[in-house]
């Protein structure tokens, strides 16, 4: 697959987002390939695509046939994390003054000093991103074009939804490398399970829906774990609240499931993942969690 790329100063679309009819809503905030030429990266290309979700778009674009809601950062997640605070920037990045909240949460400064807060400053394998400072301004304008429309697209989704049935259900949906890179989490160099859903320990979703969606998994033969060694971060926690019936869990499938990850050419084994990521969807358009 070739990244997309855009003119400088173009209006070019950041997000696409198609509504639903049912309960459900499915997003995908890292699997952009547009990649701006205001980035001006200075590492390796190929290893700046290793932050990709790639393909992850093609795994659930079975969505809006089931009348899913789905929602897509077309922007590429090291340009701007979309699964990040707005406010969870590296100032030492900066080669100005920024103004507003700075990150405190320790898990979030935990991801900012790994390189991974909402702008990147290096890759999954430690690789500086840049050889230069960026301006604030530049940051500030990253979150005006891509951060704020791809959380009112996750929000309005879910409102909907919401409204229609008087519960929703959000999988916020991401792929993972078999092997977790030196600077991609607190758990450097970890093998990952085929799957990893993530609920905040149960602070977004009813940990009962949780646990049948992991078992459904394991039902149809793979390794699942849950909350580790990923919890889930802004998108669930921003939006999941399970006494109000708004269950958001963050679903992380391995890529070496369907995906060469050296070339990024989808295996012969993907169309079978998709078929089972399919039968999951049916599955939970026929859970009413206020009934679990």
């Amino acid at each position: 697959m070739s990244p997309d790329r855009e003119s400088q100063g173009t209006a070019a679309a950041t997000v696409r987002t198609i509504p639903g009819r049912t309960p459900l809503v499915f997003d995908s905030p890292h699997s952009g390939t547009r990649y701006p030429e205001d980035f001006a990266f200075s590492c390796d290309f190929s290893l700046l695509r290793t932050a990709e979700d790639t393909h992850v778009e093609k795994l659930y674009d079975f969505a809006p046939e089931l009348g899913i809601a789905w929602i897509e950062a077309l922007f590429p997640r090291s340009y701007l994390d979309a699964n990040r605070g707005e406010h969870e920037v590296d100032v030492e990045m900066l080669d100005g003054a920024w103004e507003g909240e700075v990150v405190t949460d320790p898990v979030a400064l935990s991801k900012v000093r790994l390189g991974k807060g909402l702008v990147w400053k290096n890759t999954d394998t430690g690789e500086p991103m840049y050889t230069r400072q960026l301006r604030p301004q530049e940051v500030r304008d990253r979150i005006q074009r891509c951060w704020r429309p791809y959380h009112a697209a996750v929000q309005r989704a879910i409102e909907e939804a919401h409204a229609r049935h008087g519960f929703s259900m959000h999988l916020n949906c991401h792929s993972m490398p078999s092997i977790a890179g030196s600077h991609a989490t607190d758990y450097p160099g970890i093998a990952h399970a085929d799957f990893v859903i993530g609920d905040r320990d149960g602070s977004t979703a009813d940990p009962r829906l949780t646990a049948q969606l992991a078992q459904f998994l394991r039902d149809r033969g793979y390794d699942v774990e849950v909350n580790f060694p990923y919890k889930g971060v802004e998108l669930v926690r921003r939006y999941g609240d399970p006494a109000g019936q708004r269950h958001s869990i963050q679903v992380e499938v391995n890529r070496k499931l369907y995906m060469d990850e050296a070339t990024f050419e989808l295996l012969p084994s993907a169309p079978a993942l998709r078929e089972n990521l399919r039968a999951m969807a049916q599955w939970l358009l026929e859970v009413d969690p206020r009934r679990l």
